[in-house]
């Protein structure tokens, strides 16, 4: 198979992951607002495996945040925070038990000023800091170490470009 189709083909499949992951996240009421645990987050592990999953993680985010219902500027900068966790992630993909920390960061910083600002919730950034920030190590950290080490031993087979 030519490596631009299935660049291009795991990068939409890991896209639709992440929409309905969050989709089933979103029924539980756990997708969105002060405290988040996005169970699709656990697809940040995923550039460890494969450049693919940048984008795919990117593009899967952006269409979560517009159909569940997110302000504009919540789906630019909840995706983009979700787009410099990936690429934080593929940069430490040598260092696998550091790669959650990138994701982790990234919507432990951004996130809390657009629920602030753009929400206009009443809570401090620190508390949405907090709280956004132990979402994410949930999503990011433990589920995403817990998918990394469930398919280590087949990654090549999955996503050989």
């Amino acid at each position: 198979m030519n490596k631009q189709i299935r660049f291009i083909t795991q990068a939409a499949v890991i896209a639709a992951l992440y929409v309905v992951l969050t989709f089933m996240a979103n029924a539980f009421g756990l997708a969105n607002h002060a405290i988040q645990v996005r169970i699709s987050e656990a697809l940040t592990i995923l550039p460890v495996f494969t450049p693919a999953a940048i984008p795919g993680l990117f593009v899967g985010c952006l269409i979560s945040n517009i159909v569940t219902g997110c302000a504009l500027l919540d789906v630019v900068f909840g995706s983009l925070a979700t787009l410099i966790g990936a690429l934080g992630t593929y940069a430490l993909k040598k260092y696998r038990y550091a790669a959650p920390l990138p994701p982790i960061l990234a919507n432990t910083i951004i996130i809390p000023f657009v629920l602030k600002y753009v929400y206009e919730l009443g809570d401090t950034i620190p508390f949405f800091m907090l709280t956004v920030g132990i979402g994410e190590v949930i999503s990011c950290g433990i589920l995403g170490i817990i998918l990394m080490k469930a398919i280590e031993k087949s990654s090549k087979n999955i996503f050989a470009l």
